[in-house]
């Protein structure tokens, strides 16, 4: 997916902004939502999300201000980050969120060499059982009021649950690896039948030519597939590992405040 030239110059400018207005450095700054995701729609907004870090004496304060730093829509840019010690207490959570943001096919930034850390530290840490647990929740949320019936859904609720329940299925598949963040590459993971590429495939060029809250025809497969993959997450294997890597995390932000 391509950024237009001029969208992409003014995303850059309100990072380079934000990094002066707030004394933050930037450690990752990538587009996550349709755009990433590999489902936009005409209307779709720019979800640019980033990884920032404060300098050493903030986090030694004895009421350190928020973890996240957020902006207001504007322009279609939706533009909003989180601290690196709450990336890494939620990566040892086993919240997917992040281990996607450093998937996205979309960056703003060069990674700063950080980056390649905290993504070694994330495949160590995997554990497949939660991370499907994870994306069980999300899918089930996006889908619980439509799943069920029978009427016409907005093909961007479709996409809402099936990306999801592609995650679970291609970490079912290869439960050594993270499932990727872009629907395609979660396709190609998968192993779906013919049928089911077809399917998706034209799901995602409806969404392209539509704006985000148009129906779509009920796609009785997919809605098989969606519901069959949501209801598995408890068949991955646990992997009870996040004590071992509490102290690794803990040394990894240490290193990267105290530079």
């Amino acid at each position: 997916m391509t950024i237009p030239p001029a969208v992409r110059r003014e995303i850059e400018t309100r990072l380079d902004a934000i990094e002066a207005t707030h004394g933050v450095r930037l450690l990752l700054a990538i587009e996550s939502g349709s755009r990433a995701w590999g489902f936009p729609s005409p209307d779709s907004d720019y979800d640019v999300r980033f990884l920032y870090v404060r300098p050493r004496d903030w986090y030694l304060s004895l009421a350190p201000g928020r973890d996240v730093i957020e902006t207001p829509i504007e322009d279609e840019i939706d533009l909003n980050g989180w601290d690196v010690r709450k990336a890494l207490g939620l990566l040892l959570k086993s919240n997917a969120v992040v281990s996607e943001w450093m998937l996205s096919p979309i960056r703003y930034r060069t990674d700063d060499p950080f980056i390649a850390r905290l993504a070694e530290l994330a495949d160590d840490l995997l554990d497949p059982r939660a991370i499907a647990y994870h994306y069980a929740r999300s899918g089930k949320l996006a889908a619980d009021r439509w799943l069920g019936g029978a009427g016409d859904v907005p093909v961007k609720k479709y996409f809402y649950a099936l990306r999801p329940a592609l995650a679970i299925r291609a970490i079912r598949l290869n439960p050594d690896a993270r499932p990727p963040m872009n629907l395609q590459a979660l396709v190609a993971a998968s192993d779906l039948p013919a049928v089911l590429v077809e399917q998706v495939e034209a799901l995602v060029e409806a969404k392209a030519c539509t704006n985000e809250r148009a129906n779509g025809t009920r796609l009785p497969e997919i809605d098989a597939l969606i519901r069959g993959e949501l209801g598995r997450a408890g068949e991955l294997p646990a992997r009870k590992l996040r004590d071992r890597f509490v102290d690794r995390a803990n040394q990894l932000f240490l290193e990267l405040v105290n530079t």
